[in-house]
């Protein structure tokens, strides 16, 4: 098993921001830039949300089931899948876009490509046409999705970090609320507007964006790797220090940022070849891959894309009662996933992990035995226990695979490659997902209540490669964790040059004793 970090860090850029006794909410810079960032960037998610409703509950609308001919096995599938497989083939491109252009460029970029689907699919005459659109939605998704989970980690204050990368992931529940509760109004309307008005809503999030995104600022640590130092240092004083330009903690992030990208650039060649060249890197892509697998095949497709299916199979078929029952759920899911992501500093990222996997199999265990039972006994006690365990599932899920991956993703990848570490992530994420959305109903079409069982062995073997592989991130700055892995003199040269800026040495005395530092290594 891999070493286990410290919670307490010896990091002076962690432990400075810890100690500071001011809130976020009495700062008025970083109040302002944390109230941004939700239209900008922490509602990204909400398009993901908004998007799993609009399948999920469009299959309740007898409109939508006549208009595209009552879909089932594959072509229901595909309907389904379209997005994440649009997704897929985005992913290559976005660190190009990301990392030239910038975070906020690429969430642009991102969100008129949604726009466009969206208008699309709202005016769909028959299904391949649905299915285009899904797939031009899918291939914005993932550029917002990166760019803006890697502008919010870069630009939080270290202190409310975590949670502020957590409550991304939370926001997908928001925009499930939505479409769950438009589509169950829109049921009144005995039209095909009951399922268009819908999905024309799903480009709400991505306007907030196009609107929102450039009252934000940049990244300062995509400034500094443009060598536009000046405008970093003055994105830090206005939202780190709130407008002072003597503060210690931002001398000494701009200090622990410009060292360590110095650092990762004189070993990365910034291409897709990194992710592989070392140890350390192939062991992050390994964990985001997986991360990526286990974020969609943990059972969660089924409940967010087929709980019609789900309760089709303990007798609950009126579409009334199955939509009020989704609503419902995804309001559960929303204050799971907030919750989730408030607790976020007070636990271990492994502890979380562990507790969130292994009541996942919990849950899934018995949720698969109660279903059998009724099939088997028409049970009405086992058919409500199953109604319970599906609504048990959401805190389980919560703990781990939504409030910590982005914020587990950020703190694993060092910022030269944090953009192809997500999109990584991202590729079998929505790969997992496609294979989900496509396979699910046909699955359950074939052996009912039994496809469950495939899903309680995956998830015991996620709960082992877990256990295995998840290295410790948490009480670390995003700077000290570039080097998780890397060789123990890296995160020295940081610390020297960190403690010398403390220590009242000048930036350009230390720009000059990491020169000589270089030519004497040479």
């Amino acid at each position: 098993m891999v070493g286990v970090a410290d919670v307490g860090s010896d990091n002076l850029i962690h432990r400075m921001a810890m100690d500071d006794p001011i809130p976020w909410y009495k700062k008025p810079n970083l109040r302002a830039m944390y109230l941004l960032l939700f239209p900008c960037v922490i509602g990204i998610e909400m398009t993901s949300g908004f998007d799993s409703q609009i399948i999920n509950a469009a299959q309740l609308l007898p409109a939508w089931k006549d208009y595209f001919g009552h879909p089932t096995g594959s072509y229901s599938g595909i309907l389904a899948a379209a997005l994440p497989l649009g997704s897929v083939l985005g992913l290559p491109f976005i660190p190009i876009v990301n990392d030239t252009f910038g975070r906020r460029w690429c969430i642009m970029f991102g969100s008129c490509v949604m726009v466009i689907g969206t208008i699309i699919q709202g005016f769909s005459f028959n299904g391949p046409m649905y299915i285009m659109a899904r797939g031009i939605i899918g291939f914005g998704l993932p550029y917002a999705i990166v760019a803006g989970s890697c502008l919010i980690g870069e630009l939080a204050y270290p202190k409310e970090r975590p949670i502020l990368t957590s409550l991304f992931n939370a926001c997908y529940f928001l925009g499930a609320i939505v479409a769950a509760g438009t589509t169950f109004g829109t049921q009144r309307i005995h039209n095909d507007w009951s399922w268009r008005i819908p999905s024309l809503l799903q480009m709400a999030p991505s306007l907030l964006q196009i609107f929102f995104v450039f009252f934000l600022p940049e990244s300062p640590r995509y400034l500094i790797s443009k060598d536009r130092y000046e405008d970093a240092k003055e994105v830090l004083i206005k939202y780190h220090a709130e407008g002072n330009p003597e503060s210690e903690f931002v001398k000494a992030e701009i200090v622990e940022i410009k060292t360590t990208l110095e650092i990762e650039l004189e070993n990365s060649k910034r291409s897709w070849g990194d992710l592989i060249r070392t140890p350390g890197m192939r062991r992050r892509v390994v964990i985001g891959s997986l991360l990526g697998l286990a974020t969609q095949l943990s059972g969660n497709v089924v409940i967010s894309y087929y709980l019609g299916d789900v309760l089709k199979l303990i007798g609950y078929t009126d579409p009334t009662f199955q939509a009020e029952y989704n609503l419902g759920n995804q309001c559960w899911s929303l204050i799971c996933g907030v919750s989730a992501a408030l607790v976020v500093m007070r636990f271990r990222r492994r502890t979380m992990y562990l507790t969130g996997i292994l009541s996942i199999f919990a849950v899934y265990v018995a949720w698969t035995v109660c279903t059998a039972v009724f099939v088997s006994t028409h049970s009405e006690v086992a058919a409500k226990l199953s109604l319970f365990w599906v609504y048990a599932y959401s805190p389980a899920y919560n703990l781990c695979f939504n409030a910590l991956t982005y914020t587990y993703l950020i703190e694993i990848f060092p910022f030269a490659q944090r953009a192809r570490g997500i999109a990584i992530f991202q590729f079998w994420g929505k790969a997992a997902q496609f294979f989900g959305t496509y396979v699910n109903p046909i699955g359950t079409g074939a052996i009912g209540w039994k496809w469950l069982l495939v899903y309680c062995c995956w998830i015991l073997v996620e709960a082992v490669l877990i256990y295995f592989l998840w290295p410790e991130t948490s009480g670390r700055s995003l700077e000290e964790l570039a080097f998780l892995f890397e060789k123990d003199e890296y995160a020295r040269r940081t610390e020297a040059a960190l403690a010398k800026t403390l220590a009242g040495g000048s930036e350009e005395e230390e720009k000059n004793v990491q020169a000589v530092e270089t030519v004497e290594k040479v």
